[in-house]
């Protein structure tokens, strides 16, 4: 049950142009699931066999929803980064984020850490002590966002966005709460300041609901089913938990939940992003995600050199290895 909810009669309602180009999907991209830090289980649309990238984003992993009992709760020790953004929503449960620019904090329950790491930056994300020894539910996305050349190299950046910082909308119907994370729709901006022009949303809709909205016609569209059922495009293409649908080319964009959702599921939970492609070249391997194969080199020497950043004195007991940190 997301975090951030409201009653969607009292707010402003997503317009639809009076004469849309209506974007249609083209693909239906499934997760596969893969294991990542200490071993927690993650759904991955991409990258992949099926859609190597979705420029200007690298990576979505889905991570549960999973209800951890008492010491199952796993986490990403320290590790570096460098050329991107790495964005982690939390819908249910909690992360606690550490960095070495003194970045970081409990991220929970609708809130999102904004981490741009740019020229270098170590980072952790671990569940909570609490959590830990309770278990409990955890539910949470986590988005790569590519830079572009001339900001691979920018200054490291963190932003704690608050689950109260998001701007809420309704549908044009009412039957959906969509949450604007970042960027704009429809004239209204979320809290989250990007580098590259992308916007993402997270939206709520009732059964039998649908969601309609402008989208500009220089960004790509995706849409990703955290859970539940419904459809999209005018061909009424079904679209389920773990689905990744990629629309076509238009200036407006239409899904619909099923009238019958899964046992579990109130409601159809989809995620709303789109950028504008960066259009360079990507050469990425590990934490690391640049332009050139020499630049990933220096990337791994200045990592070991100690160039990236240090992990503060205080957390120097939960330092990995390098090879765990890759």
């Amino acid at each position: 049950m997301p975090a951030i909810t409201a009653d969607t009669l009292t707010l402003p309602r997503l317009t639809v142009p009076a004469a849309p180009a209506w974007r249609e999907p083209y693909k239906v991209v499934t997760a596969q699931r893969f294991l990542e830090g200490e071993g927690f289980q993650v759904r991955r649309p991409f990258p992949g066999a099926d859609l190597a990238l979705a420029d200007p984003f690298l990576l979505l992993d889905h991570m549960g929803a999973v209800e951890y009992g008492p010491g199952e709760a796993k986490g990403a020790p320290w590790h570096p980064h460098r050329g991107f953004e790495t964005v982690t929503y939390m819908i249910d449960g909690a992360f606690q984020h550490t960095d070495s620019i003194g970045g970081g904090g409990l991220i929970t329950d609708g809130a999102t850490q904004w981490m741009t790491a740019g020229a270098g930056i170590l980072h952790n994300e671990m569940p909570p002590q609490e959590m830990v020894a309770r278990g409990g539910l955890f539910h949470g996305v986590q988005l790569w966002v590519n830079l572009p050349r001339a900001l691979k190299m920018t200054t490291p950046r963190y932003q704690d966005i608050h689950a109260t910082d998001a701007v809420l909308l309704s549908s044009d119907d009412g039957g959906a709460l969509v949450r604007v994370i970042a960027g704009a729709v429809d004239g209204h901006d979320g809290p989250g300041v990007t580098h590259s022009p992308i916007t993402y949303l997270h939206a709520t809709v009732s059964p039998g609901a649908r969601l309609a909205m402008p989208w500009p016609a220089d960004y790509n569209a995706l849409v990703y089913v955290l859970s539940g059922r419904g459809e999209a495009g005018s061909d009424r293409r079904p679209l389920e938990e773990g689905q990744l649908a990629v629309f076509g080319p238009g200036d407006a964009l239409s899904v619909q939940a099923s009238p019958s959702q899964p046992a579990g599921s109130a409601a159809w939970e989809v995620l709303v992003l789109g950028g504008a492609p960066i259009n360079e070249p990507v050469a990425r391997y590990g934490p690391f995600v640049m332009n050139t194969r020499e630049e990933i080199v220096q990337a791994f020497e200045d990592f070991q050199a100690g160039r990236l950043g240090q992990i503060p004195a205080e957390h120097l007991a939960h330092r990995t290895s390098a090879d765990d940190a890759l």
